[in-house]
């Protein structure tokens, strides 16, 4: 059992009335197979909204917050290969068990015992979090802790979308939505060396696309339809959907070439919706993906650093979480917020 002392460190957690709200907590050490980490930077991730709700007073409030970067300050019984000084990151998935069904196959992102960092287990809007050590990714000592952290969730889940589709260099890839997730993919389908296709509403965020490595650029609102537009440039081998829209999703099959691939990355209640001649006369397939493990995570920061992939970030000290959560959510933050205690 974790033993607690007479310190504390400031964290913020989720009110009962679903506000987040600054406070102290005990300092606790880490229990077997996890721990400490005194963080220096944590990712405010859209996905961070499902566990900012009401709550009844006796649950304790979760702290939110699964972009995270910090320093191991202390480990828990059985920790074998990390050790207090390690520079660490924790993503979305909090570390697999190792012994599930799914465990056994090799099937680590869909453990059966794998909690979610900020929602079933306290995440990184604190000065120190505890984490499983299964979930721990070694951070490159290239990158900052600021612009690592959201490598860890958006930077993973784009990546991993890419690699999904299986294009190889010179394919033409569509990135549906430029925002928090659409400007990483942008960078990373362009240092992948892909033909690649920024796809958003109106031309506002065009200037800003193309430096991020955009090759072209379509308005979705404009008369000719995005699929149509992909048409004529030969074809999406690929197109990565960023955007939480099932029917902005499902518009852009028609944009796909022969034996194309939609991978969904953008969660929403929508259903995306295809024809079953695209399925059986185009060969078109429709795939979802989620982030990626955190050996995959070590690839992607590795691959972050040497080929120049960053998020456009804006900083805000911790005490000012729920401000920074808020422009998130509303869409007011220039792509990334990261919190620094």
């Amino acid at each position: 059992m974790a033993r607690t002392s007479t310190l504390t460190y400031k964290a913020v957690q989720v009110s009962a009335a679903g506000e987040l709200e600054l406070t102290e907590r005990p300092m606790t050490d880490p229990a077997e197979s996890h721990v400490r980490i005194r963080v220096e930077a944590c990712g405010v991730c859209h996905t961070d909204a499902a566990s900012v709700h009401p709550h009844p007073a006796t649950e304790p409030g979760i702290v939110p917050g699964h972009e995270v970067v910090g320093t191991i300050d202390a480990v828990g019984g059985g920790v074998r290969r990390w050790k207090a000084g390690d520079r660490v990151g924790v993503g979305f998935l909090a570390g697999h068990c190792g012994y599930c069904a799914a465990c056994r196959h090799g099937d680590f992102i869909r453990c059966e015992n794998q909690p979610c960092t900020g929602l079933q287990v306290d995440g990184g809007y604190a000065e120190y979090m505890i984490a499983r050590e299964s979930g721990l990714v070694s951070v490159p000592a290239g990158l900052s802790s600021a612009a690592a952290a959201p490598l860890l969730c958006a930077g993973l889940t784009v990546r991993n979308a890419l690699l999904h589709g299986g294009v190889t260099p010179g394919g033409t890839v569509g990135i549906l939505g430029i925002g928090g997730l659409g400007h990483l993919a942008l960078q990373y389908a362009d240092k992948m060396g892909l033909n690649t296709v920024a796809i958003a509403r109106g031309h506002e965020k065009e200037k800003v696309a193309r430096r991020l490595g955009a090759d072209h650029y379509i308005d979705s609102r404009d008369a000719v339809s995005a699929a149509a537009a992909l048409q004529e440039i030969g074809g999406a081998d690929l197109i990565v959907a960023t955007i939480s829209s099932g029917a902005s999703s499902s518009a852009l099959i028609g944009g796909l070439a022969t034996n194309g691939k939609l991978v969904v990355v953008g969660a929403s209640d929508e259903p995306v919706t295809v024809s079953t001649g695209d399925l059986i006369g185009r060969g078109v397939q429709v795939l979802g993906s989620l982030t990626g493990t955190p050996a995959e995570n070590e690839e992607n920061l590795a691959f972050a650093e040497r080929e120049g992939v960053h998020a456009l970030v804006e900083e805000e000290p911790l005490e000012n979480a729920a401000a920074a959560f808020t422009r998130m959510l509303d869409g007011q933050a220039r792509f990334r917020m990261v919190l620094r205690p």
